[in-house]
């Protein structure tokens, strides 16, 4: 038996190991969210970081899908083009960054059109993309969830807006101290069949004076009455302001700042005061279509639709009169990239 523990004994020193590794780190989750609005196709690619997400990839081009919706009801042969031909590109982009979790959300002029159905198969036929084309209070909790952090900790109130191509998500939020998820501090919600498409469509966007504008604030206004009924309320609140995200607020912001090229790290979560928004929409008003489309803020593209946007965000500013608004350069994209991540729990994992 002696020897029998001796034989037991030696292999325990010959074959003595290393301490196991420790298991390998879990791979980051890349996500993406994309939104192909009436006006716009866009793509965020970004990976979970400590405060919040890092964008590794982005993607924007402007497509007018919805040009020509408000008078045939129906999606054009060409802006279809147009939109298939940039989410071929957005696929291309997420299988170049590995995105293994992705939202893919198409909005107004899908729900409004009698052929957006057909697109949609078109598009997962031709560009291998599942659009979910979502509905008008997802779109506008998304959009909340997405620029919430900018509002004013101490206000009890805040009215975010979204203007988009085809209609305009508003929102009441409540303060903080209501609740951490901004989804849960709707107090009012409304999406306006106003965007800067149709309105552009409804009174020409080329030659736009004072007294065209003020007739499509009143337009714009109308369509904003019922909402500014049940959210009267809010602008009497303590610290209340409003909360603009959309490339009209954006592009206001950048003339203000006189910036000589677009610069969403001088934009995003800038305070403009109530004058700085009337000189800004006054300048753009005195400018003819050429001085609008030379400006590096503006650009071809979007020279026609700018005074659209503009008229929708006074009619805003009118119904709730406040002396700052807050811009916001971040959205629907970025509420859907919170959304995932927050679902997966990945900032937890990262600990």
């Amino acid at each position: 038996m002696a020897g029998h523990d001796l034989a037991e004994a030696a292999p325990r020193v010959l074959e003595a190991r290393p301490p196991p590794a420790p298991p390998p780190r879990a791979a980051t989750t890349t996500y993406a969210a994309l939104d192909l609005g009436t006006n716009n196709c866009r793509l965020l690619i970004a990976r979970p970081a400590q405060h919040g997400f890092r964008v590794v990839d982005a993607f924007s081009r402007i497509v007018r899908l919805g040009e020509g919706l408000s008078s045939s009801s129906r999606l054009g042969e060409a802006a279809m083009d147009r939109a298939v031909e940039a989410l071929k590109i957005c696929r291309d982009k997420m299988a170049h960054r590995g995105v293994t979790r992705a939202r893919l959300v198409t909005t107004e002029a899908c729900r409004a059109a009698v052929n957006g159905a057909d697109f949609v198969r078109r598009v997962q036929s031709e560009a291998d993309i599942a659009l979910e084309v979502i509905d008008q209070r997802t779109e506008a909790t998304l959009a909340v969830s997405g620029c919430a952090a900018l509002a004013d900790p101490k206000a009890d109130a805040v009215i975010v807006f979204d203007i988009g191509g085809g209609s305009t998500e508003i929102v009441w939020m409540g303060g903080r101290s209501q609740a951490r998820d901004p989804a849960a501090r709707i107090r009012e919600w409304d999406s306006l069949p106003i965007g800067v498409v149709t309105v552009a469509e409804r009174y020409g966007g080329i030659e736009v004076g004072r007294e065209l504008f003020e007739r499509m604030v009143r337009d714009c206004t109308q369509a904003l009455e019922p909402f500014a009924r049940k959210a009267a309320a809010a602008s009497g609140a303590s610290g209340f302001h409003l909360l603009g995200t959309s490339g009209t607020v954006t592009t206001v912001a950048g003339i203000h700042l006189g910036l000589p090229r677009y610069d969403r790290r001088e934009v995003d979560g800038l305070w403009m005061q109530r004058e700085d928004v009337l000189a800004v929409i006054d300048r753009l008003i005195d400018m003819d279509y050429a001085a609008r489309a030379a400006n590096a803020c503006i650009g071809r593209e979007r020279a026609d639709l700018v005074l659209a946007g503009c008229a929708i965000f006074e009619a805003i500013r009118r119904a709730f009169p406040s002396e700052r608004v807050r811009i916001a350069d971040r959205g629907l994209r970025e509420g859907i990239l919170l959304r995932m991540m927050h679902e997966d729990r990945a900032w937890w994992r990262r600990r």
